[in-house]
């Protein structure tokens, strides 16, 4: 009995655990920040992306005499992919462009994070979209692994 509810709670405290980082796609790098993003934002320029700013907040924290860890945030985008988006929600206009995240943790481990697209569909109630939806997911998770591992 006692073998059942630890599976139970484990497996509760699993699924909690994954519905709180669903909205969120986390992928280690092996790089530096500063080199992770410089490869992201080579790479989405490649494949035609629009980038509309890269902040550095460890260097705007600096300025005020403030410590940060390493945390840059790259805006990009796509308008043929982005307004497919909003002809489904225009709300998701909130969330776009679309935003990367590349940051170093506690223990010195640099990571790329971005919303999960079909969190995306959740918060604005998308409809007729999940095709789009599932590509851009696709091609993030792409255009992330690559920054991560070039």
């Amino acid at each position: 009995m006692f073998k059942v509810a630890t599976i139970l709670l484990s497996a509760s405290l699993c699924s909690l655990s994954a519905s709180a980082e669903d909205s969120i796609i986390r992928l280690s790098s092996q790089h530096s920040v500063s080199k992770t993003a410089d490869q992201f934002v080579t790479t989405i320029q490649e494949k035609g992306f629009n980038v509309f700013a890269r902040v550095d907040h460890k260097a705007n924290a600096e300025k005020v005499g403030m410590e940060l860890r390493p945390t840059q945030v790259v805006i990009f985008g796509n308008p043929k992919v982005g307004t497919k988006l909003m002809q489904c929600s225009q709300e998701v206009a909130i969330d776009l462009p679309q935003k990367a995240l590349i940051y170093e943790d506690k223990q010195g481990k640099t990571w790329i994070a971005y919303n999960n697209p079909m969190y995306l569909k959740d918060r604005h109630g998308m409809k007729g979209c999940d095709q789009v939806l599932a590509k851009i997911n696709g091609v993030l998770n792409n255009l992330a692994s690559q920054a991560a591992s070039n």
